[in-house]
């Protein structure tokens, strides 16, 4: 049974200071089935008092979220760059470990220098790889958006070079490059029959090709994504992973959340997948 996820990172913001422990209120006002945990590089320092509060919320949280500056970190590739992004991304790995998250995601390439040195990112996937064996913990690379080429030519690389990886599909960040209709070609069918594609973020989107200023993760149904199309589609592909709703329900004055926004997207995604 597909499980959907609701993103911490939509809940749990800089407006309400970041409080983890609100996850413990809100939980009794969502109809997810469970939470994929986002790393804020705020909390490095503090992770073993967040893992033992997320176990004693008895929380389902089978997917966590990498903090996001370790791909800046690797993309940017200075002196000491790779040595601090293996260090966060090992804590982010015991973070994991301890909250029983399976599945660990990562932008692979992040921040303003995004994909611009991609042979960077391409190295270090080896050495983030044999970490989260380490731990148990499957990694999976996201479609992050792209300022120099595309997630989906780097996921091909990516596919070249290790045979083994696995990705997180994302469907703000395809639209953004206009490339969710690749993952329905005949090209592409390998991501499919070869499971690649083992989680999905379930986004909308609002603006144009790389239309920066538009670049906002969207409730379904509020951008132009047909999920009708995709929903259909990935029915006929029997996937069997689990989604994540990242629509931002935090108030950014008030830091007040939007739970019936939250558990319309998590009641529309029902709707479609049971319906085909």
């Amino acid at each position: 049974m597909n499980q959907i996820l609701c993103s911490t990172g939509a809940l749990i913001g800089i407006p309400n200071g970041r409080d983890y422990r609100l996850l413990e209120k809100l939980s009794g006002k969502l109809n997810c089935d469970g939470y994929e945990f986002m790393m804020y590089s705020s909390w490095y320092g503090k992770e073993e008092e967040i893992a033992d509060f997320l176990k004693q919320s008895g929380l389902n949280i089978p997917v966590m979220h990498c903090e996001k500056h370790i791909g800046e970190c690797i993309s940017r590739n200075e002196e000491g760059d790779l040595a601090e992004a293996i260090w966060k991304f090992r804590k982010n790995c015991e973070v994991a470990r301890k909250i029983g998250a399976r599945k660990l995601v990562i932008h692979l390439w992040d921040g303003q220098i995004s994909d611009q040195h991609f042979p960077n990112n391409l190295r270090a996937y080896r050495e983030l790889e044999t970490v989260a064996e380490e731990y148990g913990i499957d990694l999976l690379v996201e479609n992050v958006v792209c300022n120099q080429r595309d997630p989906m030519a780097h996921w091909c690389e990516l596919a070249e070079a290790y045979p083994n990886v696995q990705f997180i599909f994302d469907t703000k960040m395809a639209a953004f490059h206009e490339q969710l209709p690749l993952v329905y070609e005949k090209e592409y069918e390998w991501l499919w029959e070869q499971q690649k594609i083992r989680h999905l973020h379930i986004n909308d989107y609002g603006g144009g090709y790389m239309e920066w200023a538009k670049l906002r993760t969207l409730p379904l149904g509020e951008g132009h994504i047909d999920f009708g199309e995709f929903f259909r589609f990935i029915k006929k592909k029997n996937y069997s992973g689990d989604f994540t709703v990242e629509a931002t329900a935090f108030d950014r004055n008030t830091g007040e959340v939007d739970t019936i926004m939250l558990n319309r997207c998590f009641d529309t995604i029902r709707s479609f997948y049971k319906g085909y």
